[in-house]
């Protein structure tokens, strides 16, 4: 079952069929779905089957659905969401002390990043956003860390006395985060016609990436957004919705769908990665944030699989039948090319900062 949404509105189900039922509605389809992820994670007769099922269509024609009942405490989200507005309230010397550097972690500065690799937009306006990007926390010792691999760590963490919390808090959100995602991939496997435990093994230092964002009431100006419409870069992305409105999700006939507040929701999309791993079979759906008439803060959790898995086509989505797959490269590389293009050189990335205003 889907629904259109408005801002605020909580969802409910009639009865536990539409839990699962399949839509209909011709094509486009202006609504984003929700999939009830606790039969399945309670180990109910049949769920993975009905639940994969469910989500295999979700991604061939949507590519964004809302999760609900998804095991993480909205405590625990909410800890998050104040922390990375307690960070965002610093005074600018206090982020700048730990501003990204070459190991990609770090604070990224407000107008840093221009997503000049949208296919559906000729983005050249700086997006009106910071962020602080935490990956993974590894031991210092860890042979990425060692041999200096970007998006491997060691993390930049804020050392302000009014922050002694954010660390903790932050860690223990992340590891919910990264094992709710490592929980939906018998999920993603089985509703590629692959055995149930095919990515475990792809997953087992995930290459994740985190963007943990303040989304300033600023004046924008006409082109100009809190994120220009774009494509994310990974495997999936997982976000607790915000009670604060400003993502959009764009239908496949271009209209644009806001993503309306479901009481402690964890929105769900798929990126680029994942289209170049299916062949074009699971969708990487545009999206933006529209400026907010208020502070918007999110902590978006970008699940990818180790740093050294190829981009090529999954078994069942090459071949006779199929379309030509796209350029194989590695997660890292993929992750790379896609922050040098889109982030200015002082944010990480390799564009000009003088050619965007």
């Amino acid at each position: 079952m889907t629904t259109r949404f408005n801002y605020r509105t909580k969802y409910t189900f009639k009865n536990e069929r539409d839990r699962f039922a399949v839509s209909d509605q011709s094509k486009p389809i202006y609504n984003i779905p929700v999939i009830d992820l606790a039969p399945f994670l309670n180990g109910a007769p049949g769920a993975a089957e009905r639940t994969a099922k469910r989500l295999c269509w979700i991604q061939e024609e949507v590519g964004f659905y809302y999760t609900i009942n998804h095991g993480i405490p909205p405590p625990l989200i909410k800890a998050a969401h104040d922390q990375v507005e307690a960070f965002h309230s610093q005074p600018l010397k206090d982020k700048l002390a730990i501003k990204v550097d070459e190991k990609s972690t770090g604070y990224v500065p407000f107008k840093s990043t221009v997503y000049v690799t949208s296919k559906v937009a000729e983005n050249k306006r700086k997006n009106l956003n910071e962020n602080i990007r935490i990956v993974r926390e590894r031991p210092v010792d860890h042979p990425g860390i060692m041999s200096g691999r970007p998006f491997t760590g060691p993390n930049k963490w804020p050392e302000h006395e009014k922050l002694t919390n954010f660390k903790p808090v932050m860690l223990e959100y992340f590891r919910a985060m990264e094992d709710l995602g490592h929980a939906m991939l018998p999920l993603y496997a089985m509703a590629l016609g692959l055995p149930h435990d095919y990515f475990n093994d792809l997953f087992t230092d995930p290459c994740w990436i985190s963007r943990n964002v303040h989304y300033p009431p600023v004046d924008a100006e006409e082109g100009q957004f809190g994120i220009a419409p774009h494509t994310d870069h990974g495997f999936i992305t997982l976000l607790p919705i915000n009670e604060v409105p400003g993502l959009q999700v764009q239908a496949r006939d271009g209209v644009w769908i806001s993503a309306g507040y479901i009481e402690n929701a964890i929105i769900v999309n798929s990126g680029d990665f994942m289209a170049k791993w299916t062949n074009g079979r699971f969708r990487a759906t545009p999206h933006r944030v529209l400026p907010p008439t208020k502070d918007r803060y999110i902590s978006a959790l970008f699940y990818n699989p180790n740093w050294d898995v190829s981009s090529a086509p999954l078994p069942g989505c090459n071949g006779p039948g199929h379309q030509p797959p796209s350029a194989i490269t590695t997660m890292l590389d993929h992750l790379c090319a896609y922050v040098n293009s889109n982030y200015a050189q002082t944010a990480g990335g390799m564009q000009d900062d003088q050619d965007f205003s």
